[in-house]
């Protein structure tokens, strides 16, 4: 990848987080934390790239941190914000720890 491309994603993953948090500052506004969530994943995509994007989430030993993770974008999305945001908090910490 270039270092546009890599420039693009820090951009990308900085707005979702930005996005993430003043949605849950305003009481989780469900349309800030779903824009959030897209603009960190794709940023995610920029940055390492799809393939190693798509190895990282569906490993064996982390597919019940990527299920809760996508599982809590998904309720995030069908705008059902606080089960998500817990379900995303959950398989974020079993991805990373």
């Amino acid at each position: 990848l270039s270092l546009s491309s890599t420039g693009i994603g820090l951009g990308l993953v900085g707005f979702g987080a930005f996005f993430i948090l003043f949605g849950m500052l305003l009481y989780f506004d469900s349309v800030l934390l779903a824009f959030g969530n897209i603009l960190f994943l794709s940023g995610l995509v920029f940055i390492i790239g799809f393939r190693r994007t798509f190895t990282f989430f569906f490993q064996r030993q982390k597919l019940k941190g990527t299920s809760f993770f996508l599982g809590g974008v998904l309720i995030v999305l069908m705008r059902w914000p606080i089960l998500g945001m817990l379900l995303e908090a959950y398989g974020f910490v079993s991805l990373f720890r």
